[in-house]
């Protein structure tokens, strides 16, 4: 098994009801190390910059108004098969269809308000956390 790290965010449903700290907790609790962390409140072209790649779909402006909507929380996580561990412990995108004990399943609200997201390979990975953080802001 490898280390490897990965990106994680809280959306701004979860930062509304205060729930930063319950969620890193989980993440922590599963074996994830928060390496960087910081609040923001995107912008509409920083929300739209980063989720370029669902442009063409149909929730594209929803999602955008979502994200755009209040604080996040980006972190880098690090750990031992980070990035397949950061989903487990997600859950499902639906959180009728999550398992019992994950974050979604705890925490989201619906599809939409769905409390996270992470990354779902290596490059989505290193382009996400690029994004968001500098290499000096990422220390482990």
């Amino acid at each position: 098994m490898a280390v490897e790290r990965t990106f994680s965010m809280i959306k701004p449903d979860a930062t509304k009801r205060n729930l930063t700290g319950a969620i890193t907790k989980m993440l922590e609790d599963a074996g994830l190390r928060v390496v960087a962390s910081r609040r923001v409140w995107m912008s509409r072209r920083e929300a739209e910059g980063f989720y370029a790649v669902h442009k063409e779909r149909p929730f594209f402006g929803e999602l955008v108004e979502s994200m755009s909507s209040g604080p996040t929380v980006v972190q880098v996580l690090e750990g031992e098969n980070a990035i397949a561990k950061n989903r487990e412990v997600m859950g499902a995108t639906n959180p009728a269809n999550a398992d019992e004990g994950t974050i979604r399943k705890v925490h989201a609200l619906s599809i939409g308000e769905n409390s996270v997201h992470g990354s779902d390979a290596p490059e989505t990975a290193a382009q996400e956390i690029a994004y968001w953080f500098s290499q000096t802001q990422v220390v482990g």
